[in-house]
């Protein structure tokens, strides 16, 4: 059997595992990755460990330290409430403040499901306490963290950027940015529209004092505070400054930055962040390094070219790109859009370096194919919404999600090629 065969058996058996059982994917792939490159391709361990993404991963350590750091001393739940204040207690706005909320979380390098996780209990708080649809709320939280997935500084962004340019192909980080998060934004209304929003105009609460991080007056307890800032929270806020000026304006390396700013924060309260490191999201940069050593497996074996040749034979572009986002759609249902973003583009190159579609139009369509339809009760994003639902039927509200999920399948990866890969064809 050929090694391109070979390869795309193993690549299957890597997401039928995963699948069905609780088995990070990352590990599955390093194996498929050891025992693929050297049974089947014949490369040496040295060789397969060329592919191993370590400037990918020092960004996911980076980014997922500090994160952790500026929700341990409260920073992130100053953001929140801040927020729901600035609006006026607006009921109405809230969802929005959610969305617009969990979004910069991503933007500025959260991971997708820790921002989510960080913001959906507070979000699906609020809805219970003040008569907003779940369904709406929980969804606008994962639209957010979707919307502001791409940002140049994100995990997603940074990982489709770095292929992308890495396989020499046009790179486009400001459009796909922007394409995520208006596509996202414009499901968002149409939610807000069709899941009571409107009904919620013009209603007010009263804002809620903030809640200080556990252990902040050192008795271990969850306490209420005044509406003071804490000097820990004026250095995170200006470490994730610094942060944005440094990889954007400066284009230095975002993970090293990240690093040195979390560990600068750690110094000035050791004992409070001695357990951050261990909030790194390591089944995360498993997943990601794991996976992508294998495309690279992948890569030197031919499989690459192998199916990029066979789809590039079907003869139309728009099919095949169609194709392509309705793969990444519908896998990524069922397994972590992180993965799947990179076996997607990876799977494409071939197709896209042939020149007879537009290739920033497809990255992005692709990229939001994957990603979208994480509102599904079996990723990550759609089970923290539904763990963290509040007075409502779990039986009944996990149907609601399911269904609002497989309408996302079905159509959103058709909207996602009609927006962003046929006008560039015409």
């Amino acid at each position: 059997m050929s090694p391109e065969i070979v390869s795309i058996l193993a690549l299957v058996a890597i997401f039928a595992i995963a699948a069905f059982l609780p088995i990070n994917m990352g590990a599955l792939a390093f194996v498929a990755a050891f025992l693929v490159g050297t049974l089947s391709v014949g490369m040496t361990t040295d060789d397969i460990l060329a592919g191993f993404p370590a400037e990918l991963v020092v960004t996911l350590i980076g980014v997922t330290y500090l994160f952790a750091i500026a929700q341990n001393n409260g920073t992130v739940d100053l953001l929140v409430r801040g927020a729901v204040r600035l609006v006026g207690g607006y009921v109405a706005a809230i969802p929005w403040i959610m969305f617009a909320v969990t979004a910069l979380l991503t933007a500025i390098g959260a991971l997708s499901p820790a921002a989510v996780a960080i913001i959906a209990p507070i979000a699906l708080t609020f809805a219970a306490r003040h008569g907003i649809s779940p369904l709406l709320m929980g969804m606008m939280v994962i639209h957010g963290a979707q919307g502001g997935g791409f940002s140049p500084i994100s995990v997603y962004g940074v990982t489709v950027n770095t292929i992308v340019e890495d396989e020499g192909l046009q790179s486009a980080p400001l459009t796909l940015f922007l394409g995520s998060l208006f596509f996202n934004l414009a499901i968002a209304v149409g939610l807000f529209l069709a899941l009571g929003g409107r009904r919620l105009m013009g209603r007010r609460i009263a804002a809620e004092p903030p809640v200080a991080p556990a252990d902040a007056d050192g008795d271990g307890g969850t306490v209420r505070t005044a509406d003071r800032v804490t000097v820990d929270q004026v250095f995170t806020l200006i470490g994730l400054a610094t942060v944005a000026v440094l990889a954007l304006v400066f284009d230095l390396d975002i993970g090293f930055v990240s690093i040195t700013v979390a560990t600068v924060l750690a110094a000035f309260a050791a004992a409070r962040h001695k357990n951050a490191v261990s909030q790194i999201s390591w089944s995360t940069v498993l997943l990601i390094a794991g996976v992508l050593t294998f495309v690279f497996v992948l890569q030197e074996a031919g499989t690459i070219d192998y199916v990029g040749e066979a789809v590039i034979g079907l003869g139309a572009p728009l099919l095949i790109a169609l194709l392509l986002c309705y793969i990444g759609g519908v896998v990524s249902a069922f397994a972590s859009s992180t993965a799947i973003i990179g076996v997607a583009i990876a799977l494409a190159v071939p197709f896209l370096q042939a020149g007879d579609i537009g290739t920033v139009g497809v990255v992005v369509a692709l990229s939001v194919s994957s990603t979208i339809v994480d509102v599904s009760p079996f990723s990550t994003n759609g089970a923290l919404v539904l763990a963290n639902a509040q007075d409502v039927d779990k039986d009944r509200f996990y149907k609601q999600i399911l269904g609002y999920s497989s309408l996302v399948v079905v159509v959103g990866p058709l909207l996602a090629w009609l927006v962003f890969v046929v006008p560039g064809w015409l």
